[in-house]
């Protein structure tokens, strides 16, 4: 009998992977002192594909997508260990909006602007309207309803035109409209040619827009189906 999609893909060979994909993780691991966060992660992400990340809480998810944000030499960009010129490549969104809550929208935008040398306030305001967001508003992000910020941390996090997009619990506390909202988005961005890592609990508003669906368990890959796969499993639970 031949093995199943997912046995393939988790009987890894011991080699690293070619490095011609966006992301390629080859064999990471991460420890928190004598707790291993990430056993052994070898798995390669490929361009213009949505990847909805699934896990129960501690499986590794979040520290996946900051090691494939942050790490050299075991994960590579494009071909490339992380350096400063990939940077500008990846765009991360954390589970914490990561705003300044006295600013308006705008000047969020406009101040992380300058971290990449962007001097265009089109730029800006092309970002806000990406994500269903007026940059005429005034109102003050910490003003701004859940959605809203959620919404305005995909801006800062996307404002550079970034090939990979990482995003980690996107959906969280959003009602029913913001998310189909914040799906059309995410699926638009990877219609471009995004590569596109989604971490979410919520499988329901990726089941239109993923294209492979993962599953994580206490730090390791446990299953890789096409599509929207994963969502059979639920939390604690594996049919």
């Amino acid at each position: 009998m031949a093995p199943s999609r997912t046995e393939a893909l988790l009987a890894t060979p011991a080699k690293p992977y070619s490095t011609e994909a966006p992301i390629v993780v080859s064999n990471v691991s991460k420890l928190f002192g004598r707790f291993a966060v990430l056993r052994d992660i070898t798995a390669r992400f490929e361009a213009g594909r949505l990847y909805a990340i699934f896990g129960d809480n501690g499986a590794g998810k979040s520290t996946l997508l900051r090691v494939i944000a942050a790490s050299a030499g075991t994960v590579s960009i494009f071909g490339q260990a992380r350096t400063a010129v990939t940077k500008s490549r990846l765009g991360y969104m954390a589970h914490a909006p990561l705003l300044y809550d006295e600013m308006s929208g705008m000047e969020n935008l406009r101040y992380f602007a300058g971290l990449y040398d962007i001097s265009s306030p089109a730029r800006c305001e092309q970002a806000m309207r990406t994500v269903g967001l007026d940059p005429d508003l005034t109102r003050r992000a910490g003003e701004y309803s859940q959605g809203m910020r959620q919404r305005l941390s995909l801006a800062r996090a996307t404002l550079h035109n970034p090939e990979i997009v990482l995003l980690d619990e996107p959906f969280s506390n959003l009602d029913p409209h913001s998310a189909e909202a914040m799906g059309k988005v995410l699926g638009t961005m990877r219609d471009s040619g995004k590569t596109i890592l989604v971490v979410t609990h919520q499988a329901g508003h990726v089941s239109d827009i993923a294209d492979e669906s993962v599953w994580m368990s206490n730090g390791a890959l446990a299953a890789w189906e096409p599509g929207i796969g994963a969502a059979r499993y639920t939390t604690g639970t594996r049919s």
